[in-house]
């Protein structure tokens, strides 16, 4: 699993549907989370990377050095599925997705996923599974780090 966590000062997720634009998901503060599954993660995996971003040390402490975690600052986390995050560039001009796990496959490692930092105490907001999404956010720093299991 690959975790792009982005440090925000805000993020919502709007989805376009016959109706209209609906937002999903939106945080104030906190981390915003472009997550993608391949083909070999697990629910393991999906458990260690949520322990992994939720303890991630990339939010200022009271001297400005990026010290506190999400959970220490008591902030959110915003998840949005990206199975783009596995688009292999090296040959040619098109990115291949091979390397991403099929919907029915990443699906319930995403919801894995947000359910275990929901269990470890945090407000998570989601984009939607398999829709089509637009991202807003304001990236804080800016401070960008991906995390992979």
């Amino acid at each position: 699993m690959r975790a792009l966590v982005q440090r925000v000062s805000e993020a919502a997720v709007d989805v376009h549907s016959g109706a209209g634009v609906e937002r999903v998901g939106s945080i104030d503060h906190g981390l915003c989370v472009l997550l993608g599954v391949t083909h070999d993660d697990t629910e393991q995996d999906a458990r260690r990377l949520a322990e992994r971003v939720a303890h991630l040390r990339v939010l200022d402490d009271a001297d400005g050095v990026m010290n506190v975690s999400v959970i220490d600052a008591g902030e959110s986390v915003l998840v949005v599925s990206q199975f783009t995050l596995y688009g292999d560039t090296t040959k040619g001009r098109r990115p291949s997705w091979i390397q991403a796990a099929r919907p029915e496959v990443a699906e319930p490692l995403v919801d894995a996923f947000t359910a275990e930092l929901r269990k470890l105490g945090l407000v998570v907001a989601t984009g939607r599974f398999r829709s089509d999404m637009r991202v807003h956010l304001v990236n804080d720093g800016p401070v960008t780090v991906l995390v992979e299991t």
